[in-house]
């Protein structure tokens, strides 16, 4: 087994360390916040995620796993240093790389044996060469130093197990003694393993994400298009998902997509592509078709009410997909400031997400409308005028239809992820508007009930 440093301890770097402790590595995680490397020391994950906690105590316990601030112990003896740290959008859509610089400059300065560096962190094509470089430009002792490419490719909410089950695993190296070390390490895991040079592993990983991101959006750009012409989406993705050269996965239209990988990877290909002097116009596509996407049931609500000015409105869900706490890039992010201009009094509900969003949108009144975080589903629909339904949480799926009826002052629901039947909302005399398919109008409806009644007159 190996002595491993991961730099940077997000969704990245943290799960990373935690499955090389789980199959058997020594590994010290640095980060440079005090208040997070204490909080890990005690067995809190700083970030939600199945599974990891658990871990994170089990090898802690065990002695595998370690956190701290000092780089220069963790960095100095180690057979292996992973890279794991943000290389966030900037305003031109490029990566900042300016963390990765940090990190392989630190490295340099305090390696004391041959090491293997290897970067995890999404990167453009090319970078590895320039770590590379950059580490031998800083370097103080005589040693070897290599870089390789290994890209990540967990999703959040499942990143555990799609580190420890993966597909495959992509490492990119130049030198055979790289690969068989990088091969060596990952051997636990008994996963199959493909090897290329360097920059092609880069390249796998915005190629992979991106091709995913295109499905998407395609799928919303059809979706709205089968709203025009009569069509349902879930029908036509149902008959697409047969054909085995398509397949199931990433079918579903909703109102775009968000967290910390396709919204940066498809700006970075693109400015990468435009940096060489060609145009990437599929991913052209993709990006403006997300952005359009996003608040597509803002823009719905709009034409059927004369203003939010007043209204209480439901929000359920805030995170950009269920089982994560990360907000970077959600459709919520989108949509909240445009309904508390328009003076909406909002009742949000996120079974994990609360305190983040909270971070952002403090609960409370804001210029125009208001904000309060409610614990429940009920709470936040109880007498409201209109219902946003943005991550498909099972706290919400789990509502039946009859709740929205019963509970709403206006049964009117926006659901941008497709969760109920069409039929089953008609049923309970929900006016339910989603994404490509047929609106459930209110005109279609039985006659109001007594408690409708009351609150007319009222």
């Amino acid at each position: 087994m190996y002595k491993i440093a991961v730099a940077g301890t997000g969704y990245v770097g943290l799960v990373a360390g935690v499955c090389f402790a789980e199959v058997g590595h020594q590994v010290n995680c640095v980060d440079i916040d005090e208040k997070k490397v204490d909080m890990m020391k005690s067995g809190v994950s700083p970030i939600y995620e199945a599974g990891l906690k658990e871990l994170m105590l089990k090898n802690y316990t065990a002695g595998r796993i370690d956190y701290t601030m000092d780089y220069q112990s963790a960095y100095k003896d180690a057979d292996a240093i992973f890279i794991g740290v943000g290389t966030p959008e900037q305003p031109d859509g490029s990566a900042n790389l300016s963390y990765i610089a940090t990190v392989a400059r630190q490295i340099a300065e305090s390696v004391e044996k041959d090491c293997l560096v290897v970067v995890k962190s999404t990167v453009p094509v090319g970078t590895n060469d320039k770590v590379e470089q950059f580490i031998q430009d800083f370097l103080i002792n005589d040693v070897r130093v290599e870089v390789a490419s290994n890209p990540e490719f967990l999703a959040q909410g499942s990143a555990v197990h799609d580190t420890l089950h993966a597909e495959r695993i992509i490492i990119g190296t130049e030198s055979k003694w790289a690969e068989e070390l990088l091969q060596d390490i990952y051997k636990p895991f008994n996963l199959p393993i493909v090897s290329v040079n360097r920059r092609s592993a880069e390249m796998i990983k915005y190629a992979s994400n991106d091709f995913l991101a295109l499905k998407i959006s395609y799928m919303n750009d059809i979706a709205n298009l089968c709203e025009l012409v009569g069509a349902d989406i879930q029908d036509v993705a149902k008959g697409m998902s047969f054909d085995e050269r398509i397949g199931s996965k990433f079918l579903n239209a909703g109102i775009g997509f968000g967290g910390s990988c396709f919204p940066k990877d498809t700006k970075a290909l693109d400015y990468l592509a435009k940096q060489n002097g060609y145009e990437l116009k599929t991913i052209q596509a993709a990006i403006n078709v997300n952005k359009e996407q996003k608040t597509m049931l803002y823009k719905k609500a709009s034409r059927r009410l004369i203003t939010f000015n007043g209204l209480k409105v439901a929000v359920l869900g805030l995170t950009f997909k269920p089982g994560t706490d990360d907000l970077r890039e959600a459709a919520s992010l989108e949509n909240i400031p445009l309904l508390l201009e328009q003076g909406a009094d909002i009742y949000a509900f996120d079974p994990v997400g609360a305190a983040n969003f909270a971070k952002v949108h403090p609960e409370g009144c804001h210029r125009k409308g208001s904000i309060t975080y409610v614990s429940n589903v009920e709470e936040a629909i109880k007498d409201a005028n209109v219902c946003f339904i943005f991550t498909e949480w099972g706290e919400v799926k789990e509502v039946k239809p009859s709740m929205y009826k019963d509970l709403m002052r206006t049964p009117l629901v926006y659901d941008g992820r497709n969760i109920y039947s069409i039929d089953e909302m008609g049923q309970a005399q929900v006016e339910y508007h989603s994404i490509g398919r047929k609106t459930v109008e209110r005109q279609n409806m039985k006659e109001p009930n007594e408690r409708e009644l009351q609150s007319i007159r009222s």
